[in-house]
């Protein structure tokens, strides 16, 4: 998936929140997004989510199946946590299976029989992240997924992004938190000045010195070798290449 060269703005006379931003992503990468407050990071997680649409620039290559869960959840809504997943999976067209799963994984089957608007911001956060799951994205996108989450929910959360990465699904996430900052082959993006620039992985104390490798592969086994190079901690970044174009 490619953000190319978008820039965005809310309304004619308002000023540019990202002006020209790329973005590359392969089968399997998990992206962190920072920066500080206000610079437009919410703005390019909807943007690749293609709940906004660019002002100029193309969004190119997104996966059919997209999952977004805001920062803030709308629980205003006359539902019971169960009645509204039930009709999410419809929209989805999923199964009513995949509700218990994911109440089951994220901590919240207590929570079927309560209204939306009677949730504290945890537990809807907790709704808002089961509808995002419930149709297997291959475009899993989150925006403070971490914020109010209970210690267990936060410890497997990772768990369950890495399962979408292993499987060729592309994950973004905005997380001021730093809850992802340990996960394997973490990708790290900065918004900062309307442009959104890659930054280098985070060396920890103790570990050797990082090469770069470049290996070419059939796009067929692109999502199977990336997944597994991330199991064992590899950064990897996927870029495709014209049929019968030479290597550097």
């Amino acid at each position: 998936m490619r953000i190319a060269s978008v820039s965005f703005r809310y309304g004619r006379r308002d000023p540019w929140v990202l002006s020209d931003a790329d973005l590359v992503l392969g089968p399997g990468d998990v992206a962190e997004v920072v920066g500080p407050n206000g610079t437009g990071k919410s703005t390019l997680l909807r943007l690749a989510a293609g709940l906004l649409r660019p002002v100029r620039g193309r969004v190119e290559g997104r996966p059919r199946v997209v999952g977004y869960a805001p920062e803030r959840f709308p629980a205003d809504q006359p539902f019971t946590v169960a009645a509204y997943l039930r009709h999410m999976a419809a929209v989805r067209r999923v199964t009513q299976d995949t509700i218990g799963h994911w109440s089951e994984r994220l901590g919240m089957d207590h929570l079927l029989g309560r209204r939306l608007p009677d949730l504290s911001k945890g537990s809807a956060h907790k709704v808002g992240l089961a509808q995002a799951l419930l149709a297997e994205p291959g475009l899993l996108v989150l925006d403070e997924p971490f914020a109010g989450l209970d210690a267990a929910t936060r410890a497997e959360l990772p768990r369950i992004i890495g399962e979408i990465g292993a499987r060729g699904g592309i994950v973004v996430v905005s997380d001021h938190q730093g809850d992802l900052r340990d996960f394997p082959g973490l990708r790290r993006f900065e918004v900062r000045d309307r442009a959104v620039r890659e930054l280098e992985p985070v060396e920890r104390a103790g570990e050797e010195p990082l090469t770069v490798l470049e290996v070419a592969v059939p796009a067929s086994r692109a999502a199977e070798l990336a997944g597994r190079l991330r199991a064992e901690g590899c950064t990897v970044r996927s870029t495709a290449r014209v049929a019968g174009e030479a290597a550097e």
